[in-house]
């Protein structure tokens, strides 16, 4: 399994990291079974997180033709008061610290992103992933209408705007549409990721290496509907 993790501009990095350094330790785990980078709709280049400045590397453009998995970080900045409204010139110029969470992530719009990500969704190779508000950038590009998805608890309102089928919990799986919740969900969904691509021995060796035990039930659209709920 080849993994590309997608940075943009404010992206949050735990939710770039997590997934990242589960899957490098599934890769060792397995031999090279499985490999990851980090990539941008951009090409190679320098990105620079929401969280005070901090800059990961673009080794290469996003390619949605490859088969694997993609995987969707959400934003780092502020979640802003009830009834917050973003500046008149919030999402024009250059990146500020401190901005809007859905000024960040609806800044990717106006980027090739959302091209690239429909491309990859049409791919019957690709596994397409989200962590955090990263489902709300493919929600917000018109990417998950009468899908299955979760995100940060803030945002399930929001994706379930969208026309998502929005789910309170730690990792949906939607086939080819997998989902985390908030922030340390990507701990959760790559090692879900390894264990569902590559086998649970994987998983839980790379579980037993980072002290880490995932919560909850990966949620799926199988099996009676619970009652009373």
């Amino acid at each position: 399994m080849h993994a590309q993790i997608v940075l943009f501009d404010g992206f949050d990095p735990l939710d770039v990291i997590a997934p990242y350094e589960v899957l490098y330790a599934g890769g060792a785990a397995s031999g090279g079974g499985v490999s990851v980078e980090l990539v941008s709709a951009e090409g190679p280049r320098e990105v620079v997180s929401g969280t005070g400045g901090l800059t990961l590397r673009a080794t290469a453009a996003l390619d949605p033709a490859r088969a694997g998995s993609i995987l969707v970080p959400g934003a780092s900045g502020r979640v802003g008061e009830p009834g917050e409204a973003p500046d008149q010139d919030a999402g024009t110029g250059e990146q500020r610290q401190d901005e809007l969470i859905p000024v960040l992530l609806g800044r990717t719009l106006a980027t090739e992103l959302p091209t690239l990500l429909r491309a990859a969704m049409e791919n019957p190779e690709v596994t397409v992933g989200a962590v955090c508000g990263g489902s709300l950038v493919l929600a917000m590009a018109g990417l998950l209408e009468g899908r299955h998805a979760t995100s940060h608890h803030m945002g399930l309102d929001l994706l379930d705007a969208t026309g998502v089928h929005a789910v309170q919990a730690r990792v949906v799986d939607d086939g080819d549409l997998v989902t985390g919740a908030g922030v340390t969900s990507g701990l959760d969904l790559g090692l879900y990721l390894l264990e569902r691509e590559v086998g649970p021995r994987i998983a839980h060796a790379v579980e037993g290496l980072f002290a880490h035990e995932r919560r909850g039930t990966v949620w799926r659209a199988q099996g009676p509907v619970p009652a009373g709920f």
